[in-house]
């Protein structure tokens, strides 16, 4: 849940006060903060690439495909790292929902039997049901 604006205020003022009593604990608690690893992670992420664009380009150059195809490996390895850095770096985790938010098995599949043919249902699907039972049905003009 995120804070109100007064409670932002309130936390900033802990902080700053903490940074001038004791700076030596204030640096110490910064560097244990997972969001300051994984911003590193980032970085040394965003430099791979760069790495594995050398390479790629070094292998293009002097025409040696292994070097290329490493590059290209360093480089897919360090998207993907950084990816998963600045989603932890963030907390969002992007198409997942949490477990208490989805349905049970056996709720889906009660669900599912219900729709099997009372109602069509709106959208693609419905659309796609209409079409499929017209085309069953012989044509009124003869």
């Amino acid at each position: 849940m995120p804070l109100s604006e007064h409670e932002r205020r309130q936390f900033e003022q802990i902080e700053a006060a903490l940074r001038s009593d004791d700076p030596r604990f204030a640096s110490a608690a910064r560097a244990a903060d997972p969001r300051v690893h994984y911003r590193r992670r980032l970085i040394a992420a965003v430099l791979g690439f760069l790495v594995g664009v050398g390479l790629l380009l070094a292998g293009v150059v002097v025409n040696v495909p292994w070097i290329a195809v490493a590059g290209f490996v360093v480089m897919f390895a360090c998207v993907l790292w950084a990816v998963t850095s600045y989603r932890r770096m963030t907390g969002s985790a992007a198409g997942r929902t949490p477990a208490k938010d989805r349905g049970s098995g056996s709720k889906r599949r009660a669900a599912k039997g219900r729709r099997a043919g009372t109602h069509a249902e709106s959208g693609f699907m419905g659309r796609l049901e209409e079409r499929w039972r017209r085309r069953a049905q012989p044509p009124d003009g003869g």
